[in-house]
């Protein structure tokens, strides 16, 4: 593999680490800080409810950047977009970093969180595809859900870094002390980490397959509206990403969100064992993605896809009764090989969703799929199972929402085709045959 694809591929990676840094950072806060700071009330889970309602904020905006980002990429090319979403990212969590609290200018202060939480949204709306695009379009089909699934590992490594930067401040300083000024620290250093990114993000060449499309659509001097096409041309496939995410982005967050409240308010165990809990499986999570991904390689995507969200349905029962035994050991089980299942559908999910779409309208198709359904299952997934588990007092509601959700993704991925092996240069199909031996 050459050095220049080499360069590309960690560039992705380190972007999308420091952009679901970002983001992951206020879901951590989310649940230990803001529900004190930002939104004081009497009942803690009343409190971390409202601060999850801003937390869904931000999935609120990430279709609209999806669209912005993917029109305009489609257009423009993919690399512009990917330093923008990097600096809007990065600014507005620095910002939240600098934030005066409810004590200090009343409801003034959930509303500029909620802002920012929207500027966070959208940056990540816009950032997703094309990161996994710009390695996937320099790769070559026979190993594209190995390198693809890289830019995928940001999620866990932003997490990883999120959640171990926060267990760090919260063994070396008192409850006080944290919630004094504690929280600001990873948020600021968020400033540096960007400035980072943005070095060897700007180094990486535009993909040539989207150059090609580019030269061939000067060519024919047609007007090209890329959210126009990909919704009368391409909606089905738009159909089939929505679905295939639902298990995906539900599970994810109940395993990384919720266990947080879960743990803290539902079991009355330290807020270490949640974070110590997400942080080493999140390790593991960084290190299973490309072996998922290349696995699909050798299996095909959809045979891969299908195994996380069928194993995923089965742990969604398994994952409470490890935690309700309050043995730290056993919730570093259940959050370890819920990540690992999680990401036998995470690691084949970059190099499938881009598969789907041909190259003119490819970022668009792949952003507005891939964040319509962060609204429907990302955004509400850690509110709606800390309201069950408010009214019920049970976490078996829980365990059957993420089933249903598994569900949905089994009936998509069915309906989806095999992709493995499709060429994504001009003139693309995904009604190809996938080459045997691969």
């Amino acid at each position: 593999m050459s050095k220049p694809f080499v360069r590309i591929v960690g560039a992705s990676l380190v972007g999308t680490t420091i952009e679901w840094y970002d983001f992951f950072l206020y879901t951590s806060a989310a649940a230990l800080v803001f529900n004190k700071l930002f939104f004081p009330t009497a009942n803690p889970l009343t409190g971390t409810l409202l601060a999850f309602l801003t937390y869904a904020v931000g999935f609120i905006a990430r279709p609209i950047g999806g669209l912005i980002f993917g029109h305009y990429g489609d257009r423009v090319g993919r690399k512009r977009l990917l330093v923008l979403s990097l600096l809007l990212m990065g600014g507005s969590t620095f910002a939240m970093g600098l934030l005066p609290t409810y004590a200090a200018i009343g409801v003034g202060a959930p509303l500029l969180l909620t802002a920012l939480r929207l500027i966070q949204g959208f940056a990540l709306g816009g950032e997703w595809g094309g990161a996994v695009l710009i390695v996937s379009e320099h790769g070559s089909p026979e190993r594209r859900g190995f390198w693809a699934s890289w830019p995928q590992c940001g999620a866990p490594g932003g997490n990883l870094l999120a959640t171990g930067v926060l267990a760090l401040l919260a063994a070396v300083q008192s409850d006080v002390t944290f919630l004094a000024w504690g929280w600001r620290v990873p948020f600021l250093l968020s400033g540096v980490l960007v400035l980072i990114g943005l070095w060897i993000r700007l180094s990486v060449s535009e993909s040539p397959v989207f150059l090609a499309a580019q030269a061939k659509a000067a060519e024919r001097a047609e007007p090209h509206v890329p959210v126009v096409e990909v919704f009368r041309n391409s909606w089905q496939r738009v159909l089939v990403t929505i679905g295939a995410r639902m298990a995906e982005n539900v599970s994810y967050y109940i395993i990384t969100a919720f266990i947080l409240v879960y743990v803290t308010n539902g079991l009355g165990m330290a807020k270490t064992v949640g974070l110590n809990a997400v942080m080493i499986g999140s390790a593991i999570h960084f290190i299973s993605i490309p072996l998922w991904g290349a696995l699909s390689d050798r299996l095909g995507r959809r045979p891969v896809y299908l195994f996380g969200a069928v194993t995923m349905a089965v742990w969604a029962f398994v994952f409470f009764a490890l935690l309700n035994t309050r043995s730290p050991g056993l919730v570093i089980v259940a959050a370890t090989v819920g990540l690992t299942l999680h990401g036998a559908m995470y690691g084949p999910q970059a190099a499938f969703f881009s598969e789907q779409f041909p190259t003119r309208v490819r970022y668009t198709g792949l952003s507005v799929g891939g964040q319509l359904s962060s609204i429907a299952a990302g955004a509400v997934a850690p509110l709606i199972a800390t309201a069950l588990f408010q009214h019920y007092g049970s976490t078996l509601p829980v365990s059957l929402y993420l089933v249903g959700m598994c569900a949905i993704t089994i009936i998509a991925i069915l309906a989806a085709r095999e992709t493995r092996g499709h060429s994504l240069a001009e003139p693309e199909t995904v009604d190809s045959p996938v080459p045997a031996g691969r």
